[in-house]
């Protein structure tokens, strides 16, 4: 049978047009994508196959490919998948094990708990979260009344920033604490010369070195206990801040068993034997997984005082803080860190660390040509510092902890000092990147709040009205690159992930109001309708709550 011309072109045509379609795994069209690339383009679709976006740009994506799964929007919100710059994800997971005491309100209420919440079957009472800040009478409070209530269990409760632990005296008696017990790295609080249970940073690990050692399920409960909660928030990668091999070993293997999907940038903790690992082995990279970097404590805390500072605490003249890491110590990590091709990422909330850290970097980094170390918070800086601040040298800072801090801050360092804190702006045109995160279980996980935190510069009741501190507000822009690509840049992961773009990972939110547009205000209120991961869903708002 011989077929027309006219019908041989016919099929050619149809299959130029549909016979040779590329297949795609997903398209969502219909959107309102914010991919936040190098020219912030807003588009209104994407195609996803293998993991990957495959296709970004308008909605005749619907036309080019044939795909297994099509999302129509409705003009909905998509952001590329959040990342937390600097948080605890594992220690998130472990708090869901302990006696939540978040926003308690004095130390009453904190005993009211324990009872509560305690029983006779207790090998450990844990608690974690008081802060005395929050308290009618801001002191630290004394472990009498515990040492009544359990004299023969311990008790060890961590205060909200992870820098000081309030102990009973069992607790102390099993570690061998005593008023003679000497620590360079900390102090343990006394009241006329009588340990009080109060023990900021170094001796806090002389209590954890005798706890009882929690079990393998508990330590994947707890790794999958937060990733349930990042996921819920719209976290794609989290940047554990501190974790040692055994917990790296244990994300690695859940993640190649597929059970844990987040993906994890892994700072190391400081010790010996971690060091000796992973300096020598160098650094370990896999889709999910980024072992790179190493996390140094260069000071304590601002809320417990044990952040260093260059001249005394305005509310305590004899204190100045204390270094955790001595400067010795610090130039020989640094060296080390450097030399295996590691980043160093190191704590430091005090003016006078922060400005250790500047001298110590700048002198060994003086040869690399793209090191990208970090000083995490970066909280308290003279403002004749700020210039240290560089390409090599960058910012990664907790929005919330300004507007959680602003109502005790300047009482530790007074009015001239608070002119150099929290100082986001100044940072970022230092640097001209900036990285963003919560710090969490320190603050809530809550991505948004963050948002909310760096553009207004108020609390979520929208105190003060003006802003804390306005100046260092930074654009809506600059806060969705902090929390997107600028935190990929600090993690040497920028050509991957942090945007939305053609073959970079497929990880993205959608969202139920566009954050970009909307009243500054209303912005808190976000909430994340899907999480998607390598074009997965992985978190699915229950509509019925």
């Amino acid at each position: 049978m011989k077929y027309s011309l006219k019908i041989i072109l016919s099929i050619l045509i149809f299959f130029s047009l549909f016979g040779c379609k590329k297949n795609v795994d997903l398209i969502v069209y219909n959107a309102n994508v914010y991919t936040v690339d190098n020219d912030f383009t807003i588009v209104n679709a994407i195609a996803i196959k293998d993991g990957l976006f495959f296709d970004v740009g308008g909605n005749d994506i619907l036309k080019k490919y044939n795909a297994q799964e099509t999302y129509d929007l409705n003009g909905s919100t998509i952001l590329p998948g959040l990342i937390d710059a600097h948080c605890h994800f594992y220690g998130l997971g472990l708090n869901q094990q302990v006696i939540d005491l978040v926003g308690t309100k004095s130390f009453d209420e904190i005993i009211l708990k324990l009872k509560s919440k305690s029983n006779d079957n207790n090998s450990v009472i844990k608690g974690s979260g008081w802060d005395q800040n929050d308290w009618d009478i801001k002191e630290f409070p004394n472990k009498k009344e515990l040492d009544m209530l359990f004299p023969d269990t311990p008790v060890v409760l961590e205060r909200i920033d992870g820098h000081a632990y309030l102990v009973n005296q069992k607790a102390l008696d099993m570690a061998k604490i005593t008023t003679k017990t000497q620590n360079s790295s900390g102090t343990l609080v006394k009241n006329n010369g009588e340990l009080t249970g109060v023990l900021i940073d170094g001796p806090m690990e002389l209590i954890d070195n005798v706890l009882p050692e929690l079990s393998n399920l508990e330590k994947e409960q707890a790794l999958l206990d937060a990733q349930e909660i990042c996921f819920k928030n719209g976290l794609t990668t989290v940047d554990d801040a501190g974790l040692s091999k055994e917990t790296i070993f244990l994300i690695d293997e859940l993640q190649k068993k597929n059970i844990l999907k987040m993906r994890v940038y892994a700072m190391v903790s400081n010790s010996k034997e971690n060091l000796e690992y992973f300096l020598n082995k160098g650094p370990i990279k896999t889709p999910r997984l980024n072992v790179s970097s190493v996390k140094i404590y260069g000071d304590g805390a601002l809320g417990s005082r044990g952040a260093t500072l260059k001249s005394p605490y305005h509310d305590d003249k004899e204190n100045f803080g204390k270094l955790i890491t001595t400067p010795k110590q610090l130039e020989d990590l640094a060296s080390k860190i450097a030399n295996a091709n590691f980043q160093m990422n190191t704590h430091a909330i005090g003016d006078s660390t922060v400005k250790l850290l500047l001298n110590t970097y700048s002198k060994v980094l003086k040869n690399k040509k793209d090191p990208r170390w970090r000083i995490e918070h970066s909280q308290i800086i003279d403002l004749k510092d700020m210039d240290g601040f560089n390409e090599k040298i960058l910012p990664s800072v907790q929005p919330t902890h300004a507007t959680s801090d602003m109502y005790w801050a300047e009482d530790r360092v007074g009015s001239s000092r608070i002119n150099g804190a929290y100082a986001y702006k100044t940072l970022l045109n230092k640097s001209k990147v900036i990285g963003l995160g919560t710090d969490f279980p320190v603050e809530r996980v809550n991505p948004f709040h963050t948002f909310y935190a760096a553009t207004s510069r108020k609390d979520l009741n929208g105190y003060p009205e003006k802003g804390f501190q306005s100046q260092n507000a930074l654009s809506r822009e600059e806060t969705l690159k902090g929390m997107t690509i600028w935190a990929a840049y600090l993690n040497f992961e920028e050509n991957e992930k942090g945007s939305i773009e053609k073959g970079k990972l497929a990880d993205f939110i959608i969202i139920d109001r566009d954050i970009m547009k909307i009243d500054i205000d209303e912005t808190p209120k976000t909430e994340v309708l899907k999480t998607y991961v390598s074009g997965e869903l992985v978190y699915l708002k229950d509509i019925t709550q």
